[in-house]
């Protein structure tokens, strides 16, 4: 598919603007977008190419998840209704230790990618151990992503000391440097997990090598406490005092800051990605978002890995983020649907700074595209294609889904990966899990 036209759609290009083109179309050329706009001006201009009709269904931007930890989904359901620190040290870090290897993450992470692509997610901001084999396997199916490199200071399956862990992230992030869809990405767990002299070693690693930051932060009231006690200043005052804020740093989480730091945030350039269910559910609390757009901050959307979720599917995030900002401001008018959308398209992209590739239909930028039906019945009547969008739809109502030019999904088919096998090798990793466990 290297020319071609999805034609006769409504085009939600989520640009700034928001244009919308009823009886729209958009041609790609060798996996960038060549034209936008109505059928007809598109046709005349592209005669020869192939055309591909979409029956009036929404043709939009491809859904960008600002952070989860894709081989976490073989985690699914594993330690649920737990306090988060309790989680995490009782439970998740110990499973980890136990049962993380190659063969684990790469079963983890095909997944992960087929439920996200399933539901319209084209880009992921991951964070995880072994992520070569992560970046690897997604760029196999076709996934697009900034994948860190997770790095914490103490042993763990893949790296036993700090050294061999800041080495191995400088040689995943240079392996993968020039490729359509993977960006490697330093990724130090968090400001709790991470002492500030590794924390602004990975800064200058990814300095030097012009790569993106991914980090947890602020989280949670008792990290907030605990960078207090330990360091004198709230988590983001903490990474600022380093030297860490600048415009590669992508933070998850964002749940407690400051007004202060927020403005710090938005000087620096540092994107959010907030992940609503997530914090509902390990009762982290309600982010403020509407007041970090305010101030400027770039804020998308993101999941949280399947631990703690316990699915990836953008569209519960988006209803649920909607729904938590109007609950938290005591406002109904505070978040719009518009507003949520944007979270999930170009507000994410430009959190995860990759607005100059994706995260909306204008000419240049590479042709990662969703299409969308509006006729389940959950979503009839249409009086609003937008609230529909926001409000109503669902992963099952995405038919098909574009990474690069690349038809990657199609009516729940992901070309890429052979079902069968791959729910044996989780079903089978899933007993391995259970059998640890059981000891």
């Amino acid at each position: 598919m290297s020319n071609f036209i999805l034609d006769n759609a409504l085009v939600l290009t989520m640009d700034d603007q928001f244009t919308m083109v009823a009886g729209g179309a958009v041609a790609v050329r060798a996996g960038q977008i060549a034209a936008v706009g109505p059928s007809a001006q598109v046709v005349e201009q592209f005669p020869l190419w192939t055309r591909y009709d979409l029956q009036g269904r929404v043709l939009m931007p491809g859904l960008i998840n600002c952070h989860t930890h894709l081989p976490m989904s073989l985690f699914r359901g594993l330690a649920d209704d737990k306090e988060l620190m309790d989680w995490l040290n009782n439970y998740i870090f110990p499973a980890e230790a136990a049962t993380l290897n190659e063969d684990f993450v790469r079963t983890g992470t095909a997944l992960s990618v087929w439920e996200m692509l399933r539901g319209g997610t084209t880009t992921v901001v991951d964070m995880y151990m072994f992520e070569k084999v992560v970046a690897k396997e997604c760029a196999r199916i076709g996934m697009r992503g900034v994948f860190g490199q997770a790095m914490i200071d103490f042993p763990t399956p893949e790296y036993k000391t700090w050294e061999e862990s800041l080495e191995g992230t400088r040689e995943f992030i240079q392996s993968w440097k020039g490729h359509p869809l993977i960006i490697g990405a330093v990724g130090p767990h968090a400001p709790y997990t991470v002492s500030p002299e590794h924390l602004q070693e990975c800064h200058r690693l990814a300095e030097e090598l012009d790569a993106p930051l991914v980090i947890h932060l602020c989280e949670t009231r008792a990290e907030v406490d605990l960078i207090r006690d330990r360091h004198g200043r709230t988590p983001v005052d903490h990474l600022d005092h380093l030297g860490c804020l600048s415009k590669r740093l992508v933070t998850a989480h964002m749940v407690w800051p400051q007004d202060s730091e927020i403005s710090k945030l938005a000087a620096h350039g540092v994107g959010v990605g907030h992940c609503p269910q997530s914090n509902a559910k390990l009762a982290c609390g309600i982010a403020p978002v509407v007041k970090m757009l305010q101030a400027g901050v770039h804020v998308g959307l993101g999941t949280d890995g399947c631990a703690s979720n316990n699915d990836l599917d953008m569209w519960q995030e988006m209803q649920t983020a909607n729904l938590l900002q109007k609950l938290s401001c005591n406002s109904s008018t505070v978040m719009t649907a518009r507003d949520t959308l944007h979270l999930a398209t170009l507000g994410g992209a430009r959190a995860a700074h990759l607005d100059h590739l994706v995260g909306s239909l204008e000419v240049g930028k590479r042709a990662d595209m969703i299409v969308v039906r509006l006729d389940s019945p959950h979503q009839t009547p249409v009086f609003d294609p937008i609230s529909q969008l926001c409000y109503t739809t669902k992963s099952t109502d995405v038919t098909q889904v574009y990474i690069e030019g690349q038809l990657v999904m199609s009516d729940g088919n992901v070309p890429a990966i052979e079902e069968a096998e791959l729910r044996l090798a989780v079903a089978a990793e899933a007993e391995r899990v259970q059998a640890i466990l059981r000891r």
